[in-house]
């Protein structure tokens, strides 16, 4: 693993699966983490889940014994912010949670809009039928649709005996909206757009090959 790690000075650590699933550490997660603190590799955790909030990430974090700040959390909601707010984006219908509404609210963007400029969808685990019908009747008038990240299942220790499933995600809702009024999202953020990392890796004036 040390080996591997050579010439690099940044990691991007998926969360959801990766570090963690549930509420378990994946085995050899944290170990991995203090090795890259041991060799001064500045640490970024990055997840496409966009149901919970930086707030609620970082308490989900420290509650697992990994030290984070706010500034180490990378989320699909931020590239969504950043794709919103290039487009000048002020006025929108949210199809997503409380966490994620707290987020683009905090950008100065309204979430409830009745002549709304986008619907914006999330991974909604707080849906409701009235939402799902609400942003229907706007996807049929014209409005357009974008989403926070592509992913169809969650992966959730949630089956039989405590193996891992798949549970519905954002990329779920995006097929129920096409199936129901024909419209597909103009533009999907998250992983595995490249913007998602390119503009910290820019920021921090690194290159590609030093990130992993």
């Amino acid at each position: 693993m040390d080996a591997s790690l050579d010439g690099v000075l940044t990691v991007f650590c998926d969360l959801d699966g990766t570090l963690y699933l549930g509420d378990e550490l994946i085995p050899g997660a944290l170990e991995f983490l203090e090795r890259c603190e041991a060799r001064g590799i500045r640490r970024f955790f990055l997840s496409n889940n966009s149901s919970r909030s930086v707030e609620q990430y970082l308490a989900k974090l420290h509650g697992l014994g990994i030290p984070a700040e706010a500034a180490d959390i990378m989320l699909s909601t931020h590239d969504l912010i950043a794709w919103l707010t290039d487009e000048g984006v002020s006025d929108t219908y949210l199809v997503g949670t409380e966490g994620m509404r707290t987020m683009l609210e905090g950008a100065g963007i309204e979430t409830r809009a009745e002549a709304p400029e986008y619907v914006v969808l999330g991974y909604d685990t707080e849906i409701t039928y009235d939402k799902l019908a609400t942003a229907s009747i706007h996807l049929h008038a014209g409005v357009p649709l974008v989403a926070s990240h592509p992913d169809i299942v969650c992966p959730s220790p949630a089956g039989v005996s405590g193996e891992v499933i798949g549970i519905p995600d954002s990329g779920a809702y995006m097929a129920l909206f096409e199936a129901t009024t024909g419209v597909r999202p103009v533009h999907v953020c998250g992983k595995p757009n490249a913007g998602m990392l390119l503009h910290k890796v820019v920021e921090l004036g690194l290159e590609p090959s030093e990130c992993a």
